[in-house]
């Protein structure tokens, strides 16, 4: 039985569905001479699953940190639940969980008394045994921190931010790191979240994490927000459903001449709406992809161009990105 299932009722009243759980009103934060955040503004929506997206290094975590109130902001503030995290932190603490992105445990002690160590902290608390169960963790309940695997102490770190029951929990980059296989049981338990009500912030560079488990996306990109919208939006932004991937034999050795022939013959192939180079691969972004895929073998024939390792797929959240910054999201 899920813990979510046998908590005792809450004194706060039902919010309504399009109610604003975290209001982030022109965020800003300070490091010396180097601002990390530069005016984040964003709403979160009760119930949903909010993603912030963005490379490493764009502001994510600084942002996710103020909101919390472990960070004072050097500018601008944050409303969580209504509560203002600088002068109600207290309040604002009694409504959040957080798990952060790096999360230092005891290693000696065993599971299920890190989790009721956790669970002392607040006057109220949720079922432990259950919890462990819904994170995976019960077989695991005796063992020492310090032998669990790195899902397993991601689900733990988990765990420990929903003892208090919280309205909102904050996940940064919770997947970090992590094989497949524990990334994917990661995703199982947001989405289980979600569905009993819980608001959640998740911070990640993966895209297909974002695509996946978000209602919404919050592009960052050197500490500001550059796109905010629905994953389906934001693809559908670049006007394309498909990719073509390719690269042209010699065309590292074009002149800025011959190149822009290359970029300006591509872009009059049929039902292609978009061409971008990223070094020496060429993506050309289409609505019909057998159209451009027919032009293209055409007049790579004309041309005498030998086209290599191509391949297509859908357009994605990375695409969006690279569009509007000229970089991956994998980039350091």
């Amino acid at each position: 039985m899920l813990y979510w299932n046998i908590l005792r009722k809450r004194s706060w009243e039902t919010l309504a569905d399009a109610e604003t759980m975290i209001r982030a009103e022109a965020l800003v934060k300070n490091y010396g001479d180097f601002t990390a955040v530069k005016g984040v503004s964003f709403n979160v929506l009760k119930g949903e699953v909010f993603g912030l997206l963005g490379p490493n290094g764009a502001g994510k975590t600084t942002t996710i940190e103020m909101i919390e109130g472990l960070r004072r902001p050097d500018g601008g503030h944050a409303l969580v639940a209504g509560y203002d995290t600088r002068t109600e932190l207290k309040k604002v603490k009694q409504v959040i969980g957080v798990q952060l992105q790096s999360t230092s445990l005891f290693d000696l002690l065993k599971v299920h008394e890190i989790v009721k160590l956790y669970a002392s902290f607040y006057p109220e608390s949720v079922p432990i045994e259950p919890l462990l169960e819904d994170m995976i963790l019960q077989e695991k309940r005796n063992d020492r921190v310090k032998n669990l695997s790195g899902g397993q102490k991601q689900r733990l770190a988990i765990a420990l931010a929903l003892v208090n029951d919280p309205q909102v929990v904050f996940l940064d980059e919770p997947t970090t790191g992590l094989d497949p296989q524990a990334r994917r049981t990661l995703w199982d338990i947001v989405l289980r979240l979600k569905e009993r009500g819980k608001t959640i912030v998740l911070s990640t560079h993966y895209m297909e994490e974002a695509h996946v488990l978000c209602d919404r996306i919050c592009l960052m990109d050197s500490g500001r927000v550059i796109a905010l919208d629905t994953p389906r939006n934001l693809v559908q932004s670049l006007q394309s459903d498909s990719a073509i991937e390719f690269r042209l034999e010699g065309s590292e050795e074009h002149t800025e001449a011959q190149e822009q022939l290359v970029m300006t013959a591509l872009q009059e192939l049929r039902e292609v709406k978009q061409v971008d180079r990223r070094k020496d691969i060429y993506v050309l972004y289409t609505d019909h992809l057998q159209s451009s895929l027919i032009d293209l073998i055409t007049i790579s024939d004309a041309k005498a161009w030998k086209v290599l390792d191509l391949q297509t797929r859908t357009a994605t959240l990375e695409d969006v990105f690279i569009h509007m910054t000229g970089r991956s999201l994998r980039e350091e």
